[in-house]
């Protein structure tokens, strides 16, 4: 058995595999995510464990048996967020996430530093865990001075599991300290921000094994010794392995919390002024692309709190039959955005609003602005010289067929919708374990699942949507200076 955990921003999730590859059973701990000020994103790490625990326990109630038969455990974990501890691998406060804000001064700055893009492939986006630690020093240098590791977030459950202060090169390459074609921390970049590199983990590939179950843990949820921990992947790395997006050419769309066009490469392609993100992959020798959208399905609910209709309701009012564009026009940058615009400030936008502007119209608004913000990406992605002709659709806003109809028009290509399984990252997390455990060539664990059906374009409607994207990119210039 091999058990594949992912600590998502609201809740830790855990999945059993066997080793054929079939789900044994999943359960999950929820958490929040606290905000203290605008712009602010934080958690305790405290609650991570509570979660992990609550998970595991769920498992251990339902699959005993199977939970005792794990050799091999696989981490997936939200990225870039700053988890600060001291010499005694005590926590120094709470730690800072992916969708924080707050540092956008300093990732500017330090954007400017030629250096930076030249190493990682990257812009330094706000969100990364870099310009947080500048802020930590300049605004709680008492803290910053005490700094002994920095941790993503998934690496501070591993040390809890193991006890080992590790990361791997997927999770690794969202920080600004990796050099991503060298697949190591870079001395110069670490420097830059007032770090070293005794205080970073020490770094493994994802399908190595990054440490060993504590024995006091086996022990707890009734297993044996030796549980290899994998060195695991960033969450949208390890979606990829649970859908089997691991070769050239091969892409899927994620619609969760935050939107991700993800394609893999066989070789490092960075372009850092496209704001495509440029990543290692968890597979040795392996990198990919993303570009990244910070409020998909977020949006979605947002729309519903003010509504007080739930997302199911909203998306289902719009029917299966996709509509052409009304002339309402969203800017889902309710917390502002990554690809292409690396604007911090910018916030979200309805236009084109009149008294026929029904809910459902503002719902539709919703889904292609969403839509549209992905079709940046994709130009995003070209421009980085990697061309899509197909993706697969994951992620809770993929239950939508309105939504997939959508995008796929937006995108005018198809989008395979996989069948009925759990492909997302606790299960590529699985995998990670099982192939840390046992050797196996990644690639015969790694396949993607069949396709259930594919949702084509809508031809009929392609010159609306155009049209409509047009408008949608006009309005960013528009309203930028206002922020």
């Amino acid at each position: 058995m091999y058990l594949g955990i992912d600590l998502g921003t609201s809740g830790v999730k855990a999945l059993l595999i066997d080793g054929d590859q079939r789900i044994v059973g999943s359960a999950s701990g929820a958490m929040d995510v606290s905000r203290p000020q605008p712009g602010w994103s934080e958690q305790d790490p405290a609650d991570w464990i509570r979660a992990t625990e609550d998970a595991i326990a769920g498992l251990k109630s339902a699959h005993p048996a199977e939970l005792s038969a794990v050799k091999g455990i696989g981490l997936s974990g939200h990225m870039h967020g700053a988890t600060l501890l001291d010499n005694e691998d005590q926590v120094l406060r709470p730690c800072i996430l992916w969708n924080d804000t707050r540092s956008a001064a300093q990732a500017a700055l330090l954007d400017a530093d030629p250096q930076f893009r030249a190493l990682t492939g990257n812009i330094v986006f706000p969100g990364f865990t870099a310009p947080k630690l500048v802020w930590v020093a300049e605004n709680e240098p008492d803290i910053f001075s005490r700094v002994r590791w920095v941790l993503l977030p998934k690496d501070y459950l591993r040390l809890w599991l193991t006890g080992e202060h590790i990361s791997e090169m997927s999770d690794s390459a969202g920080t600004s300290w990796l050099d991503t074609g060298k697949r190591a921390w870079s001395g110069s970049l670490l420097a830059a921000t007032g770090l070293q590199e005794r205080q970073m983990p020490s770094l493994v590939e994802g399908t190595e094994a990054g440490g060993t179950l504590k024995t006091n843990l086996a022990a707890r949820w009734g297993m044996g010794p030796g549980v290899v921990v994998a060195g695991g992947a960033g969450d949208n790395a390890a979606s990829a392995c649970g859908m089997g997006t691991v070769g050239e050419g091969h892409a899927f769309v994620s619609l969760g919390t935050s939107g991700v066009l993800f394609a893999a490469n066989a070789s490092y392609l960075p372009n850092p002024q496209s704001a495509v993100h440029a990543f290692c992959h968890a597979l040795p020798n392996t990198w990919h692309q993303m570009g990244v959208i910070l409020s998909a399905t977020d949006a979605l609910n947002w729309h519903a709190g003010i509504t007080g209709k739930s997302a199911a309701d909203l998306t289902k009012e719009l029917g299966d039959t996709l509509k052409a564009p009304s002339g309402v026009t969203f800017l889902p940058y309710l917390s502002g955005e990554r690809t292409p615009h690396n604007d911090a400030a910018i916030r979200g936008v309805y236009a084109g609003l009149g008294h026929e502007s029904s809910r459902v119209v503002l719902t539709q608004a919703v889904v292609e602005g969403v839509s549209f913000a992905l079709r940046d990406s994709l130009e995003a992605l070209r421009a980085a010289g990697t061309s899509l002709s197909r993706v697969t659709a994951i992620g809770g806003g993929s239950r939508s067929r309105y939504w997939l109809k959508s995008i796929a028009t937006a995108l005018d290509i198809p989008v395979d919708v996989p069948a009925d399984g759990d492909f997302g990252a606790a299960f590529g997390a699985a995998r990670l374990g099982l192939v840390a455990s046992t050797g196996t060539d990644p690639l015969a664990v790694f396949t993607a699942p069949a396709t259930a059906e594919t949702v084509h374009p809508e031809p009929a409607l392609s010159s609306a949507y155009e049209d409509a994207y047009q408008r949608y990119r006009r309005l960013y210039p528009a309203i930028r200076d206002a922020y």
